[in-house]
C-alpha cells in the first residue's frame, strides 16, 4: 500500500483523513460531519483501503450530490448494496482490488474517463447495463462470482477482461465495443451471451465452460479457445478467426460477408458453417472435425492439406477454384495434354494438377486423399472431385494402367473424351476401308 493508513488498528488498510489519522470508517459521528462537509460535488474522492457500509457510502454519495471528480477505491470493501444509478465520475476511477460483498450495480452511471477495475471480485450480482464510459475500462483478473451483466453498455475507449473470471451468467448483449475488447484468458463458467455486439474482441485462450453465444459485427477472434458445450457465432462484414479452437459440443458458424478461417481446430460434436452473401473459409488445414458440414461459403481459397476426416466433411453448394481450359504441350509423357475446366481445391496448382510448392504436407497422395474423402452435394463437382483423385494418383505413379485410362477414357468419367476417340477410330476405319476401296477399284479397271 502506498498511502498512510488508518491508525485505529494495525488491521485497517483505510487511507487516513486529516488531521485525525482515522480512516472514514473508524471516525466518530461528529468526525465524519465535519470531513462530509469538505467534501464538495466534483472534486477528488480518496477512500483506498476503507470499508464503506451501506449507509456510510449512501452518505458520501449525498455529500457529492452524486457528481464525483477523480476517484480512488483501491482496495476498498462495500459491505453494502452498490448502488450507482444516475451518478456521474467526472474523472478516472480506480477500483483495483476492491472488494463487493452484496449487490454492485453501476446501473445508468456515466464515467468521463478512465475506470480500472483490475483484481475486484464481486460476491453478488455486478450491473453495468447501460453504462457509459468515454474512456477505457479493465476488468483483467476480476473475479465474478454471480450474473454479470454489460448489456446495452457503451466502451467509449474498449474493454479488457484479460484472465477475467465469470463464474454466473454473463450478458453483453448490444454492447458497443469502441476500440475493441479483450477477452485473453478468461473463463466463462455459466452461458455467456454476446450477441449483436459492435466492435472487435478477441477471446484469445478462453474457457467457455457452458454455451457460448457470440454475435459481432467487428473483427472476432477465439484463437486457442475452448468449448466444453456448444458454441455459436455469427458475424457480419469481418473476419473470425478460429484457428486452435477446441470444442466438446456443437459448432454453428454462420457469415455474412465475413472471412473464417479454422487451421487447426478440434471439433469433437457436430459443426456447421454456413455462409450468406460474399462468405469463405480461408483454411482448413489440420482441423480434426468427424462431422462437418459447409454450406454456401467461397473455398476458392481455402487450404485442406491435413485436414483429418475428409470423408465426414460435407460439402453443400460451395464455390472452389477452378482450372484453366486449353491444351498444353509438356516434356513428360503424354506430350500433348488437353483439359477441360473443373473445380478443384486450392492446394492444387496449375491445370495439370500441379501440388502447391513450397505448401507443407501437400504431396499428390494427400491431394488423392482429400478429393476421395470429400462429399461434395452437387453432381458435377463430385465428379470432378472424382476425376481429380485419379489424377492426383496418376502423379503419384500409382498403377501402370492410370495414364492409359486418363488418356483414352478420363478414367471413365470424361464421356467426351471416349466419344472423342471412339469418333477418330471409326473416322479412321472408314478412311481406311474408303481407300481400300479405290486401291480395289484402280486394279480392276486399269
Amino acid at each position: 500500500m502506498d498511502w498512510v493508513t488508518c491508525a485505529y488498528s494495525a488491521a485497517c488498510t483505510g487511507v487516513a483523513t486529516r488531521p485525525s489519522g482515522l480512516c472514514l470508517a473508524h471516525l466518530s459521528p461528529d468526525q465524519l460531519l465535519d470531513t462530509l462537509a469538505g467534501v464538495a460535488p466534483g472534486r477528488l474522492l480518496d477512500l483506498r483501503g476503507t470499508t464503506l457500509t451501506g449507509d456510510l457510502l449512501g452518505r458520501v454519495l449525498e455529500a457529492t450530490g452524486g457528481r464525483f471528480g477523480r476517484a480512488r477505491l483501491e482496495r476498498a470493501r462495500f459491505t453494502g448494496d452498490v448502488r450507482l444509478s444516475g451518478v456521474t465520475f467526472g474523472g478516472d476511477v480506480s477500483l483495483d482490488d476492491a472488494r463487493f460483498d452484496r449487490l454492485a450495480s453501476f446501473f445508468g452511471a456515466r464515467f468521463e474517463g478512465n475506470v480500472s477495475l483490475a483484481g475486484a471480485r464481486f460476491a453478488r450480482e455486478l450491473s453495468f447495463h447501460g453504462v457509459a464510459v468515454r474512456g477505457h475500462v479493465s476488468l483483467d483478473r476480476a473475479v465474478m462470482a454471480r450474473d454479470a451483466l454489460f448489456s446495452q453498455a457503451d466502451f467509449g475507449h474498449g474493454l479488457s477482461c484479460e484472465r477475467a473470471r465469470f463464474d454466473g451468467y454473463a450478458t453483453f448483449d448490444g454492447a458497443r465495443l469502441g476500440d475493441g475488447a479483450a477477452f485473453r484468458g478468461a473463463r466463462f463458467g455459466r452461458t455467456l451471451s454476446f450477441r449483436k455486439v459492435s466492435g472487435n474482441a478477441g477471446f484469445e485462450a478462453a474457457h467457455f465452460a457452458a454455451d457460448a453465444y457470440l454475435s459481432a459485427t467487428g473483427r472476432l477472434s477465439l484463437a486457442r479457445a475452448r468449448a466444453d458445450a456448444t458454441l455459436d457465432v455469427t458475424v457480419t462484414r469481418c473476419g473470425l478467426d478460429l484457428r486452435g479452437v477446441e470444442v466438446a459440443g456443437a459448432t454453428a458458424v454462420k457469415l455474412t460477408d465475413s472471412s473464417a478461417d479454422l487451421e487447426g481446430a478440434v471439433l469433437r460434436g457436430p459443426a456447421v458453417v454456413s455462409g450468406r452473401g460474399r462468405s469463405g473459409v480461408s483454411s482448413l488445414r489440420q482441423v480434426q472435425a468427424a462431422d462437418l458440414t459447409l454450406h454456401g461459403l467461397d473455398l476458392s481459397a481455402c487450404r485442406f492439406a491435413g485436414l483429418a476426416h475428409p470423408a465426414g466433411v460435407r460439402v453443400k453448394d460451395c464455390a472452389f477454384a477452378l482450372t484453366p481450359r486449353g491444351v498444353q504441350v509438356s516434356l513428360r509423357w503424354p506430350v500433348l495434354r488437353w483439359f477441360s475446366r473443373r473445380s478443384v481445391l486450392a492446394d492444387e496448382r496449375g491445370a495439370g494438377g500441379e501440388a502447391a510448392s513450397g505448401e507443407p504436407g501437400v504431396s499428390p497422395d494427400t491431394l488423392a486423399a482429400l478429393y476421395a474423402g470429400l462429399r461434395p452435394s452437387d453432381r458435377a463437382t463430385a465428379a470432378d472431385f472424382a476425376f481429380a483423385a485419379m489424377e492426383m494418383r496418376r502423379r503419384a505413379g500409382h498403377h501402370w494402367w492410370l495414364p492409359v485410362s486418363w488418356l483414352l477414357f478420363g478414367y471413365g468419367l470424361r464421356l467426351g473424351r471416349t466419344a472423342g476417340w471412339l469418333t477418330a477410330l471409326v473416322t479412321v476405319a472408314v478412311v481406311a476401308v474408303l481407300w481400300g476401296s479405290a486401291g480395289h477399284a484402280s486394279t480392276v479397271h486399269p
